[in-house]
């Protein structure tokens, strides 16, 4: 086991994943000693697949995730043991809907959150957070819920009010998927970004600069980053953009790419 441990913390060492799985470790081993269930705080798409990694290094232990509705990108994990005998299906997941007046305000998903960080939240406690013109509806830790309930009462300067919604009213997300055939001068990720997000090759090393794209849901360092079959491009508010296919070259040396871009 200890070997197991040293392996997995040495791969993530210096990376986004480390406090990740340094947490999810601790939790595997928990179940092997205990075997009983065993839930992880929320998890972004990256910390998800190291989930997957730590069950896959342990033997006799599954892994199991859920978000609080179909779709939901950030997800809770349960370790559960083989040999256990119960069912353990309560992800304790709270989602709570806050609402304010849209004719005065219009709040966006860096406001909401920025209020939860304000008051002292710790984002692996916050799931998915879901926005129409004036309601948010914010998936949490159930351990949380009440906090919110009574103390989250503005975002900004704008006043909220809030109450306990069921996570049955929240809609499934049906995301479309658009496929884009491009050919770039290189796959650069700004190259690649740029066609798939419809923008110049400017604009795209600016938003990198300016870290709001992700690649495999980490940070990006470089505009100049190269991209592989299978990446996946995100940025918040303008979907994903799977490398779905690199084609081959053209005449003119530049290289055909096929994305598909979730909205």
């Amino acid at each position: 086991m200890a070997e197991q441990k040293e392996k997995l913390l040495r791969f993530y060492k210096g990376t986004e994943g480390e406090k990740a799985v340094t947490q999810l470790v601790d939790l595997a081993e928990a179940v092997q000693r205990t075997q009983r269930p065993r839930l992880s705080p929320f998890l972004d798409p990256f910390g998800q697949e190291i989930a997957e990694t730590v069950a896959a290094n342990y033997g006799g232990i599954r892994v199991s995730f859920d978000g609080g509705y179909h779709g939901a990108e950030r997800a809770r994990a349960m370790y559960m043991h083989e040999d256990f005998a119960g069912t353990a299906t309560n992800y304790d997941i709270a989602c709570i809907a806050v609402s304010w007046n849209g004719q005065f305000a219009r709040l966006g998903h860096r406001d909401v959150l920025g209020a939860l960080m304000g008051l002292g939240m710790e984002r692996d406690r916050l799931g998915d957070i879901l926005l129409t013109a004036d309601t948010a509806r914010i998936l949490c830790d159930e351990k949380m819920a009440e906090y919110l309930l009574a103390n989250l009462t503005q975002v900004g300067s704008v006043g909220v009010q809030c109450e306990r919604a069921l996570l049955s009213s929240i809609t499934p997300k049906e995301e479309r998927c658009k496929e884009i055939r491009a050919t770039v001068a290189s796959l650069r990720i700004d190259s690649i970004a740029a066609s798939g997000y419809g923008c110049s090759r400017s604009r795209a090393a600016a938003d990198i600069e300016a870290d709001k794209l992700r690649l495999n849901w980490q940070h990006v360092k470089s505009a100049s980053t190269a991209i592989k079959e299978g990446d996946v491009l995100s940025m918040h508010g303008r979907g994903r953009i799977e490398v779905a296919e690199i084609c081959g070259k053209t005449k003119k040396g530049r290289t055909v790419i096929l994305l598909k871009r979730y909205f």
